[in-house]
């Protein structure tokens, strides 16, 4: 099981892969928490201009996109060890989202 230090660090590098989103998803402003039920911690944020901003683990109102995944498989996917849609199928990540923010994310994931 990784660390919630792991986990933040991990966070931090998938924020920066934001940067590579496109100019219409770009202009997008969501809400985004990522729950690591294993430690008990939820990650909260705001997705604005291609960036993630704001991280804490302080409570939040409800999220717009909502990811929950375990601490070792939120290291592997962002280490690209773990592709993001078959962890899907298997249950191992979960996403809740609208429809048009899936299809704005889906390069990402």
């Amino acid at each position: 099981m990784a660390t919630i230090e792991e986990c933040r660090e991990a966070l931090k590098e998938f924020a920066g892969n934001l940067g590579d989103m496109d100019e219409s998803s770009k202009k997008l402003v969501r809400t985004v928490s990522l729950k690591v039920p294993d430690l008990d911690v939820t990650f909260h944020g705001t997705l604005r201009e291609g960036t993630l901003e704001d991280v804490t683990t302080e409570p939040r109102d409800r999220a717009q996109i909502r990811l929950t995944i375990k601490s070792d498989d939120l290291i592997a996917l962002v280490a690209g060890n773990l592709n993001f849609a078959s962890a899907w199928a298997r249950g191992r990540v979960k996403l809740e989202a609208s429809i048009s923010d899936l299809l704005r994310l889906r390069k990402l994931l």
